[in-house]
């Protein structure tokens, strides 16, 4: 069986959290041990030696809660930078990264201390197709005879389930058609529920109320969920009742271009604050979403786009929300607009997930390529600018051409479920593949060389000898990717 070619063990660095994600990896995981109890590296790395690990794989790097002092103690034969780190590790003791080939070009391997071992897709995962699985389809509300359809707007008023039958069962239905940019023998059609008044959600959203009834079906407030269930909120758990998500909600105008970020202020630099100015300018009916993230940001962000003409009203922040809130409410947006110099990697994820397409400009680190990787793994590297200049085009043409930004929305929508950027099992055993080429690299005698040709290996060199992979992270609030466990 594919899976019987590993054993894993994942060692936890950082307390137990007592989140559900925690749980389910100590749980499931073949071999879970827990290291945030031995604060010596030494006796940490005789312990992952011990347990006869051949891959070990550093999910930490830099970042909070690592501990490369034990990756410098080289308790396996193979280590690897994976994920967690946007980033080379510059150390001798890391001899592969996991990236690919649009992430981390070979033209570019002279930045990286490792070697670059390319995934067949993208090198970033997210399993948002599980924890947001009541994404996966939409419906949207509109009153009777209102104007939404007509607009053909899918990102005004929306609510998602995991089974939005029982509303649509009992709602006036029609569906909003739009064929997508390139699967156009696949129309994608979302419901539209006429209602024959708004008023009761219209209350719901004004004073704050947690639930309303839409034809029958108690709703949820979108914006308070983390006052109804803290697990629901994080993402540890689906919800269970329809949500409701609308501009209103964020004080978004409803017949306005939404360009969006959802990342960390500091991300954004003047040149590129300097190009969402310009695209403001060229799409009069436009806003530009962004976060309260830093709260101080907004201020220097304000006094800068006045210094540019462009009015306070035009540029709207909201504060950071929950992981599932987060996630859900980027389905408004009409385009996000990606920082460059760091991208939105996990965000881009999320956005992507909303079916929200998303523009980027890939420079030469790997913390600026990720989106492109995204977005070529989605299929749709027309989003991918070759410049700033194009950066600003495309984003321009999204913002005036209505009928072509329905067309890349609808095939954003639909590539989402179709294309490997959120398949989790193909990414596994492109990931596994990965693992395999390296062993079998050392077991040949070979010292770690680039893997850049997709590579497709399925055996491991030794019969008999089974691969031990280690997952080494820091378990946090944020569930992270592991091999499965071993089928014998």
């Amino acid at each position: 069986m594919w899976y019987a070619r590993f054993q894993v063990f994942c060692y936890a660095l950082s307390a137990d959290d007592q989140t559900a994600f925690r749980n389910k990896i100590a749980t499931e995981a073949e071999n879970f041990v827990d290291l945030s109890g031995e604060p010596d590296f030494t006796k940490a790395a005789e312990m992952i030696h011990r347990d006869g690990i051949h891959v070990l794989i550093n999910m930490n790097g830099y970042t909070k809660g690592a501990r490369n002092e034990i990756f410098v103690l080289r308790p396996a034969p193979i280590q690897v930078m994976w994920l967690g780190y946007p980033g080379t590790s510059g150390a001798p003791f890391m001899d592969y990264i996991v990236t690919d080939r649009h992430t981390s070009p070979v033209e570019f391997a002279d930045q990286y201390s490792e070697k670059l071992a390319h995934m067949a897709g993208t090198f970033f995962v997210g399993d948002h197709r599980q924890m947001f699985s009541h994404m996966t389809e939409r419906a949207i509300l509109d009153q009777k005879q209102g104007r939404l359809a007509e607009m053909k707007a899918d990102n005004v008023s929306v609510v998602n389930a995991k089974n939005l039958k029982p509303l649509l069962e009992k709602g006036d239905v029609k569906d909003l058609d739009v064929v997508p940019m390139k699967d156009k023998n696949d129309i994608v059609k979302t419901p539209v529920i006429e209602l024959p008044t708004t008023i009761a959600l219209d209350q719901m959203v004004s004073t704050g109320q947690s639930h309303a009834s839409v034809c029958g079906i108690v709703v949820q407030n979108g914006i308070i969920t983390q006052q109804t269930n803290n697990k629901t909120a994080s993402g540890e758990m689906v919800p269970d009742t329809p949500i409701i998500t609308t501009r209103a909600q964020y004080s978004l105008p409803e017949d306005a271009i939404i360009y969006c970020n959802f990342n960390q202020l500091y991300k954004i630099d003047p040149e590129i604050f300097q190009i969402w100015c310009n695209i403001l300018k060229r799409v009069p009916n436009s806003v530009l979403w962004l976060l309260r993230f830093p709260a101080l940001g907004e201020t220097n962000l304000l006094q800068v786009a006045a210094q540019n003409r462009i009015p306070a009203t035009r540029i709207i922040f909201s504060n950071v929300a929950p992981k599932e809130e987060h996630v859900r409410r980027g389905q408004l947006a009409d385009v996000c607009l990606d920082t460059p110099l760091c991208n939105g990697h996990t965000t881009g994820m999320d956005v992507l997930w909303a079916g929200t397409p998303m523009v980027t400009y890939p420079k030469e680190t790997l913390a600026s390529r990720v989106a492109s990787s995204q977005l070529h793994a989605i299929g749709m590297p027309e989003l991918v600018a070759s410049s700033l200049d194009d950066y600003e085009n495309i984003a321009v043409r999204l913002g005036t051409d209505p009928e072509y930004l329905k067309a890349v929305r609808a095939q954003v929508f639909r590539s989402r479920l179709t294309s490997p950027l959120f398949n989790i099992l193909v990414y596994t055993q492109n990931l596994e593949n990965l693992f395999i080429t390296m062993w079998n690299r050392f077991a040949g005698g070979l010292p770690p060389d680039h893997i850049v040709d997709n590579c497709q290996a399925s055996r491991v060199l030794s019969p008999g000898e089974r691969l031990m992979a280690n997952s080494s992270s820091s378990a946090s609030s944020s569930p992270s990717p592991s091999l499965p466990k071993a089928k014998r």
